[in-house]
């Protein structure tokens, strides 16, 4: 043993470790292993019986302990003879237990016994209990030892907190049905005298034992706790001001557990009456403060009991009385939730709870809803220490934003029930949180935002129509906001959130247009888009653009107001030293939302011609002229991407883009044409960005997007720009910039139909040549490859160049593909679409391919072949695409007919065979009937039926018997053959 002794003093983290060298403790460390886990059990259990008996050391006692609960766990330990030394040892070891002994040991060995109970409790050792259980009155070494053993068999076996297998949930029955029977009368005892006599003389152990017995009561008999005797101790424990808080907290958990003891409602009801008059007081608010999870808990049962019963029930009335007389101690539990001992949880869990009992609130129960109210906004309300944090917005001030709102969740439903039974206490409560803000200098910022949090979400609350008519008291509410300004509206959370409200009450303008210009005062002002943190202001200019595109003629009286409030600003947003690093360009709040409620406003048909076309002059002419500029000066110097002068152009250009989405092409093109014509003279300065700077990359991104916006407001008088821009964009052969340009002649074509053939023709050789390079059949791989960037890159444009081709054919364009400058590209073409069409992965891309074939036989073919428009055309669609895509590609068991997609594409394919026989007659007869079909083994009665089928003109039922004569051919091939 002293071998061992030394190497387990060398292996632990004792004085003898830490002067050792690391091959020391290693070797003391297999020492030890070997020790435990190749001596004979016997062996084992002798070695560590002596360790413990003999040795002075604690880390020798713990590895002894360790050892032989792992060899008994692992069923090592086994011969009767040997358990019973170890358990004889063990008893007489945790009877002598002192308790100034270190608690690591002494948890330890109350483990090992707990294990010991499991193993052999009853039926091998039937008196573990009665031989640990202290003798009367209690000693604090036996009492703390007893205790950590019901503890430790509750952690490992008896709770129900933890998930068990049928092995451990049988043993625990079988451990719970001995005690009752046999001895937990008597240790109910225990607990009682260990409270009653150690209490005072020593509190962290009978806070132990009344831990044990909290533990234990949701499965003994709970009159042994719930009695006359044992609960006025646990009160007098749980209120005395001497009583240390470990064990007032222990007293506490024991009530609470005996009020979650589960029984039939009625024993419920007599249990929670018997608590109540052991303690008159319960309801206090101090009990509240003292015994928190008591009086939650106690709700809670109540409620549950309530709702159960029924208030018709005399037991169910019986309930509710109880609960209401404990609301007090809950609402004074539940404003205390920063307090450790108080699950913030559980208390808001039951307050919802009894919230959605209320239909109709009586007098009573809204005064308990403006305690609830009251409650909500203190949870609600941010750490005055946070206050610069949240303000700059650094990473504490974020990290605790985020928490706020994850805390917020809870709060606001329950927020949300409180309005809906009780609008009017609602409203009048934050009413008086409005007044109180407004009314005192002293203000914190953290009381004024969350008094305007709460009346934002009685917005979302309340419907519409109330909003609009101002229903209850939102008609002074609304009012009070609009004209409210506090002394911390310089704080960003303030700020911030009331912009919201104000946003959130916009529809009540609609109704009371006397308060628009209290409205855009609180947008213009130092409130919103003039607020000094450049969030705010961002924010603030969004949410002035949702509000102008809800009012929109109503702020026409305003327009110079309203233009002459945002000059500065409109300045400041493309100024030559504009530089934000905080402004993200792609963000959707990056300032340009000023420009689109200034478009907005400008363009709505209530403004006059004349004032239209003062405003846009003054709005367009600074910018166009910068733009000028800066080209003049970027072309001598030259043009970074991030150099301040590229970002000052691109800023503009997003500007004016922002600008032109108030207007229309029936406003610009047919009511005011001068303004067409202005916006025209804009887009010629826009583009020669393109024609100066093609290879700024973010630039030309804009000036696409600006290009975008004209087509759809310019219409046809857009038609001489393009070719400038397309030749422009042609520069770049990248897959995403290929994207782009396919993507602008997808809109092209859209718009101007057959109009835009002349450019097209154009275009369509270079792009086709690049294409053919690019979008290879075997440039896409399906395997990890296929993940990368330049992979995704070159399968969306594969996507978009189907969309541009089906566009093209559908928008009766398809003879730009048989222009000779074109006509050398068809091959490559034709082929990709085929390859596509019969095996692509993506099945709606199959489709695409499908309909583009079918509209191309329609505008190519006819039923004469000397009519045909390209020749060669009618033989590759009857050999390649009929055969391909219309019988093998279906064939093959990835075609799936079981999936909705598959079966669209399905039914693409159908009529495609239709169209076939219609335009190429006996010819499509002669390859696909006599031919393709008899190869693909399909017997003869089967494609005689297929050619009747195809004759007919019922295509729903050709359609279904396609499918089954597909089905067919698969079972009888049993994919014995590979297709395609």
């Amino acid at each position: 043993m002293d071998d061992l002794e030394q190497a387990i003093l060398l292996a632990s983290d004792s004085p003898a470790a830490a002067s050792a060298s690391p091959a020391v403790r290693e070797e003391a460390l297999a020492f030890c292993a070997r020790a435990r886990d190749e001596s004979p059990p016997s062996s084992l259990l002798r070695l560590c019986l002596s360790g413990l008996a003999s040795s002075p050391h604690a880390h020798v006692h713990f590895w002894c302990l360790q050892s032989l609960h792992d060899a008994l766990l692992r069923r090592r330990i086994a011969l009767p003879d040997d358990l019973a030394l170890l358990r004889s040892s063990l008893l007489s070891l945790a009877s002598a237990s002192n308790a100034a002994s270190p608690p690591f040991l002494r948890n330890k060995l109350a483990q090992l016994v707990a294990l010991l109970v499991r193993l052999d409790y009853p039926h091998v050792y039937p008196s573990y209990f009665l031989d640990l259980l202290p003798p009367s009155p209690p000693q604090s070494g036996p009492t703390d030892m007893f205790a950590r053993v019901l503890i430790s068999l509750d952690d490992d076996l008896l709770s129900q907190d933890y998930p068990r297998n049928a092995d451990e949930t049988a043993d625990a029955c079988r451990v719970k049905d001995a005690m009752r029977a046999q001895c937990v009368p008597q240790i109910a005892r225990h607990w009682h005298d260990a409270a009653a006599t150690l209490g005072a003389a020593d509190p962290p152990t009978a806070a132990v034992a009344l831990d044990a017995a909290r533990r234990c009561i949701s499965w003994i008999d709970v009159a042994l706790v719930a009695n006359d005797v044992f609960v006025p101790l646990l009160f007098d424990i749980a209120l005395s001001p001497a009583s240390a808080a470990p064990l007032a907290a222990a007293a506490v958990g024991c009530l609470s557990a005996v009020a979650a003891k589960r029984m039939d409602a009625r024993a419920k009801v007599a249990l929670l009456r018997s608590l109540l008059s052991a303690q008159q007081g319960l309801g206090s608010p101090d009990s509240g403060l003292k015994m928190a999870s008591l009086v939650t808990t106690y709700a809670v049962e109540a409620l549950a009991c309530y709702r159960k019963l029924g208030p018709s029930d005399a037991d169910g009335a019986a309930a509710l009385e109880m609960l209401e007389e404990v609301l007090p101690a809950v609402f004074s539990a539940a404003e205390s939730c920063y307090e450790e001992d108080v699950d913030s949880g559980s208390v808001l869990e039951f307050l919802a709870g009894y919230v959605s009992t209320m239909k109709s609130p009586s007098e009573k129960q809204l005064g308990h809803l403006g305690r609830i109210l009251e409650v909500v906004r203190q949870q609600m309300t941010y750490d005055p220490v946070y206050r610069v944090h949240l303000d700059v917005l650094d990473k504490i001030g974020k990290e605790e934003e985020d928490m706020m709102a994850e805390q917020r969740k809870d709060l606001v439903a329950l927020f949300r029930n409180i309005c809906r039974v009780a609008p009017a206490a609602t409203q009048q409560f934050i009413k008086g949180l409005i007044v109180a803000a407004l009314s005192s200098a002293e203000a914190t910022v953290e009381d004024v935002e969350v008094t305007l949090t709460l009346l934002y979400r009685l917005g979302e609350a309340v419907s519409e129509e109330e909003i609009r008519t101002g229903s209850g008291l939102l008609g002074e509410l609304v009012p009070m906001l609009l004209s409210a300004r506090f002394s911390c509206h310089s704080h960003r959370l303030v700020a911030l959130v009331y912009l919201e409200t104000v946003t959130r009450y916009i529809k009540f303008m609609q109704e009371n247009v006397q308060y628009v210009p209290h409205l855009l005062a609180a947008f213009l002002d130092e409130r919103g888009i003039h607020h000094q943190n450049s969030h705010v202001s961002r924010r603030a200019g969004y949410l002035f653009m949702k509000a102008v595109k809800l009012l929109k003629a109503k702020l026409v009286p305003y327009l110079d107001t309203i233009l002459q409030s945002l000059e500065d600003v409109l300045g400041q947003f493309t100024s030559m030293d504009w530089v934000n690093k905080e402004a993200k360009l792609s963000s959707s709040e990056d300032g340009s939302q000023i420009f689109e409620a200034v478009g907005l406003l400008i363009g709505i048909e209530e403004v006059s011609p004349e004032k239209q076309v003062q405003c846009l002059t003054a709005l367009l002419n600074p910018l166009c002229h910068q733009i000028e500029s800066l080209v003049m000066g970027a072309k001598a110097q030259g043009l970074e991407e991030s150099s301040p002068r590229a970002t000052t152009l691109l800023q503009i250009v997003v500007a004016l883009n922002m600008v032109t989405k108030g207007f229309n092409e029936r406003l610009v093109m047919i009511s005011r044409p001068t303004i067409g014509v202005m916006l025209k003279k804009t887009l010629d300065v826009v583009l020669q960005l393109l024609v100066s700077f093609p290879n700024v990359r973010p630039l030309r991104s804009k000036v696409i997007s600006f290009l975008h916006r004209m087509i759809e407001i310019l219409g046809i008088s857009v038609l001489p720009c393009i070719p400038i821009a397309l030749r422009q964009l042609l520069v770049h052969d990248e897959a995403k910039d290929m994207v782009d340009f396919l993507v602008l002649l997808n809109q092209i074509i859209c718009k101007f139909n057959s109009s835009a053939s002349g450019i097209l023709e154009d275009v369509f050789p270079t792009i086709a040549s690049r294409l053919s390079v690019i979008l290879s059949q075997d440039a896409f791989s399906t395997g990890p490859a296929g993940n990368t960037e330049e992979m995704r890159e070159l399968q969306e444009l594969q996507r978009t160049l189907y969309t541009f081709l089906h566009g093209m054919v559908t928008h009766d364009l398809s003879t730009v593909l048989l222009a000779p400058t074109g006509r050398q590209y068809l091959e490559t073409i034709m082929q990709l679409l085929l390859f596509t069409s019969c095996s692509h992965k993506d099945i709606l891309l199959r489709k695409a391919c499908v309909q583009i074939f079918v509209k191309l036989i329609k505008d190519w073919c006819t039923t004469s072949k000397a009519d045909d428009k390209l020749p060669g055309f009618r033989v590759f669609m009857i050999e390649k695409f009929a055969t391909g895509c219309c019988l093998y590609s279906v064939l093959d068991k990835s075609f799936d007919l079981r999936d909705a997609n598959t079966l669209v594409v399905f039914g693409e394919i159908v009529m495609a065979q239709k169209v076939m026989y219609e335009r190429f007659g006996e010819d499509f007869i002669v390859n696909f009937v006599a031919k393709a079909l008899p190869e693909a083994h399909c017997p003869p009665e089967l494609a005689e039926q297929y050619y009747q089928k195809l004759q007919g003109n019922d295509v729903k039922a050709f359609r279904s018997f396609y499918q089954s004569l597909i089905e067919k051919i698969r079972q009888q091939q049993n994919g014995s053959l590979v297709f395609r």
